[in-house]
Parts: structure tokens; C-alpha cells; sequence
């Protein structure tokens, strides 16, 4: 993917490499990055997470300030979040239909609330699904705010995303979450976390949602260092670093 690319080539001129978690050594070694280059320090964005949790808003005022009864969310079940972005998801209808009719399956066990990019809304009109959305039990939202949205996850039962930033902030949350994508570049979320590959496979997605919905979804645990203070380790390791560098150039 695009984002994984500028990623690599960020890793080879960088004089410092601050990571999320340990096995990211050996994968920036096999690009040719010196160990001593790198510093495994936690998550800056598990950081934001914990800073902003108390902050977040509820997911009834969410709902009201879309004009949406939030009485969607009083459902026993609780109810899931939704996104779903990546083109390789939303551009194509042999892709996006099936997606949209499981996620109306989806709907009639548990409520969702389907934070909606602007891409992905256009290609539903564009391709003329918008009749498979059109249902009381799923809430169709905007693009919404960081704490809006992390209210949503914090109160809700399960995710299906196909976004990055999801599995860590649901791993983060203790939230299960289904990521419709066939592989991930944030694989600590999958071998600790609350993250499970379902890629675009109707079965799978309503195996996984059935799963977490009868409690045996899986449950993760946080990993190493999220613990919201990724931000000083680095601030504290950089201080040393360029103090030493300075030392070197003046000898």
C-alpha cells in the first residue's frame, strides 16, 4: 500500500527509528537499518488514546448531533462501529456489494454505526447501493471527530474497519475488532491484541461477528509500553542522543 512505501523510505533516512513494538527491529534490520539506530518505545498514538479517553464524547450525543435517534445504541447486544475506506475495498461493486449486504446481515444481530468517508459514500451512490444501508438497524455517520470517535469505540461491542489506526485504538480499547483486509502492517495487534483478519469474505466476517457476539471473541491483552508514555521515552532518549552527538562533534 502507499502508506507502507513512504513508510520504508522514511525508515532509510531517518537518523533515529522509534518503534511500537520489539519484532520491529528485525524487520527494519532486514531493510538494512543499523540496530543502534533503533529505540523501542511504545505508542504515540495509544499516547493521544489515554490523554483524550475522558475527554471523549458520549456516543448518544454523537448520534443526536447527526440527527440520528441514539436509541439505536440501547440494544442488549450493545452495537459495532463501522469504517471502511481503502479502495481496494469501496471502488469495485464485486467488492463493495457483498461488503454492504453482510454488514446489513450484520445489522439485524447487533445495531452499527457506520462512520461513512467521503469515498466510500460516493461510490455507493455512484454505484446505486445505497438501498442495502437504507435499514433502522444501521446508522450511517458522517466523518467524525477524534473524540466522537473514540467514544464510539470505547462504548462499543465490536469494530469492522479496514483502517490501521482502528486496530491499535481497539486493541488500546479492549474493543474485538474485524479488520476486512487480507493482511496488516500492525501484526502486534493480531498476535496480542483484539484484532482478527477476516479479509472480504462474507463467511468470515459473520463467523468473527458471531463469535464475539456469543463471548468468545477474542479478548487480547495491551501490549508492551502502551501505556501512554511513548511520548517521554522518546523525548528522554532524543535529549540523549543529540547530547551525545554534540559531545562526539566537539572532541
Amino acid at each position: 500500500m502507499p502508506e507502507e512505501i513512504n513508510r520504508v523510505l522514511t525508515d532509510q533516512i531517518a537518523d533515529r527509528l522509534y518503534t511500537t513494538e520489539r519484532s520491529a527491529l528485525a524487520n527494519l534490520m532486514r531493510e538494512g537499518v543499523a540496530e543502534e539506530r533503533v529505540c523501542f518505545v511504545g505508542n504515540v498514538m495509544i499516547d493521544s488514546l489515554l490523554s483524550n479517553r475522558e475527554l471523549a464524547h458520549s456516543p448518544a450525543k454523537t448520534l443526536q448531533m447527526a440527527g440520528i435517534d441514539p436509541a439505536l445504541l440501547d440494544d442488549p447486544r450493545g452495537y459495532g462501529v463501522v469504517t471502511l475506506h481503502r479502495p481496494s475495498n469501496v471502488d469495485q461493486v464485486e467488492t463493495l456489494q457483498p461488503l454492504l449486504s453482510v454488514l446489513r446481515e450484520v445489522s439485524e444481530q447487533v445495531p452499527l454505526v457506520f462512520a461513512m468517508h467521503p469515498r466510500t459514500r460516493a461510490n455507493v451512490e455512484r454505484l446505486g447501493l445505497g438501498e442495502l444501508l437504507r435499514t433502522p438497524r444501521i446508522a450511517v455517520l458522517p466523518p467524525q471527530g477524534y473524540l466522537e470517535m473514540l467514544g464510539l469505540l470505547a462504548g462499543a461491542k465490536l469494530v469492522l474497519s479496514d483502517s490501521g489506526g482502528l486496530q491499535e485504538e481497539s486493541t488500546a480499547l479492549g474493543v474485538p475488532c474485524l479488520t476486512i483486509r487480507e493482511n496488516t502492517e500492525r501484526p502486534i495487534t493480531i498476535e496480542q491484541g483484539t484484532n482478527t483478519l477476516v479479509g472480504c469474505d462474507p463467511q468470515a466476517i459473520r463467523r468473527g461477528v458471531g463469535e464475539v457476539l456469543s463471548g468468545v471473541g477474542k479478548s487480547g491483552r495491551i501490549p508492551e509500553f502502551w501505556d501512554g508514555q511513548a511520548a517521554p521515552r522518546i523525548a528522554a532518549d532524543l535529549s540523549a542522543w543529540l547530547l551525545a552527538r554534540r559531545a562526539r562533534r566537539a572532541a
